[in-house]
């Protein structure tokens, strides 16, 4: 039986799980960065500071009820045979079904770090949805190809946990489990990716400096909105091999957007450029949308991120561009595009093989 619970979220609980993580965080892998014993002092550091159908779990079983109450709650839960982390942030007002956003760290990063750079849990409070921050085992993600780190090399399924925690929160809070989305930065947004492959519980997908990695035969059709800078060195716009420890090697970020077109039987896209930034936008059936943002000159990054001069020192990645704010634009994104009704798949949603 898969169960959760609510840990407290003090300093006392958070500094021990920091603690735990940051002495596995050497097998991980980076968001493309060389890994120093200065960057593990950096990654400690982080780390502690109408009706609404359930999801099913991947496996079998039910998870039970758990306490998620307004603001900030750690939580544990067992996929797979594995005790998994995660927290899970509560505005104090929220719809009769509310949406749901999964946020997903990049490599060697943690639910307690995505929480604090990321700015979701504002976004949240103005939007009126709940945010989970799942926790990557050893800090990062198996999201296939060898990548990454230790959850790739024992084949962890991050795709059944992911699923898990979802149906966990679906079981004390209303969610509109059209309005389910999955976002993420780096080994976090190939996760989102290898969600979209592998599951069907999602409405829409945000990848942030990213790429799709793995196999992918049957993929259902999602909406994606994927934001890339060009001078990404650790997973490089045009594709090929990227700098940092786990050399991720995939394909074009053009490329792989006209891939999700081709998924979602889109029509050619329009663009638009903005200074620096340019929008690709193709309008699909049933009101999907398959957006590409380029941002010119940004490296490795989540826009409009909480920037960290010692993080990018010790861990080589690069500053947040300003020129958007990326979580306001993917909430932005998500809210417009609910998976459509009555196309939505039957509930008790397994993963795609």
């Amino acid at each position: 039986m898969r169960t959760t619970q609510e840990r407290p979220s003090g300093h006392g609980w958070r500094a021990a799980a920091a603690a735990g993580a940051a002495a596995a965080a050497g097998a991980a892998v980076a968001a493309g960065a060389a890994v120093t014993a200065g960057a593990m002092a950096l990654v400690t550091m982080l780390a502690g500071c109408g009706a609404y159908p359930r999801h099913e779990a991947h496996a079998s079983g039910q998870p039970a009820a758990a306490a998620f109450p307004v603001g900030s709650s750690a939580h544990v839960i067992s996929a797979g045979g594995i005790t998994r982390t995660y927290l899970v942030y509560r505005p104090a007002a929220l719809p009769a079904a509310a949406p749901l956003v999964v946020m997903m760290h990049g490599g060697f990063g943690s639910a307690s770090q995505a929480e604090k750079s990321y700015h979701w849990d504002a976004e949240a409070d103005a939007g009126r949805f709940v945010v989970a921050y799942p926790d990557g085992l050893h800090r990062a993600w198996n999201t296939g190809d060898g990548c990454c780190g230790i959850p790739a090399k024992t084949s962890v399924d991050d795709a059944g946990f992911i699923t898990a925690m979802v149906a966990a929160i679906e079981h004390s809070i209303p969610v509109d489990a059209n309005r389910v989305y999955a976002t993420g930065i780096s080994n976090g947004g190939i996760m989102a990716y290898t969600l979209a492959c592998r599951t069907t519980i999602f409405a829409a997908i945000g990848p942030d400096s990213a790429t799709e990695l793995g196999t992918c035969p049957h993929p259902a059709p999602v909406s994606v909105i994927h934001i890339h800078g060009t001078a990404d060195k650790n997973i490089p716009y045009n594709g090929g091999e990227g700098d940092g420890v786990a050399h991720i090697d995939g394909p074009s970020v053009p490329s792989l957007n006209a891939r999700w077109r081709a998924i979602d039987h889109c029509p050619p896209p329009a663009a638009a450029t903005a200074g620096t930034v340019t929008t690709s936008t193709a309008n699909c059936p049933a009101g999907r949308t398959v957006e590409l943002i380029t941002i010119a000159g940004a490296g490795h990054q989540w826009p409009g991120g909480k920037p960290s001069l010692l993080a990018q020192t010790l861990l080589h990645t690069d500053p947040p561009s300003t020129a958007l704010d990326a979580t306001k634009v993917i909430w932005q994104f998500f809210a417009a595009h609910p998976r459509p009704f009555p196309a939505a798949l039957p509930r008790g949603h397994s993963p795609r093989p």
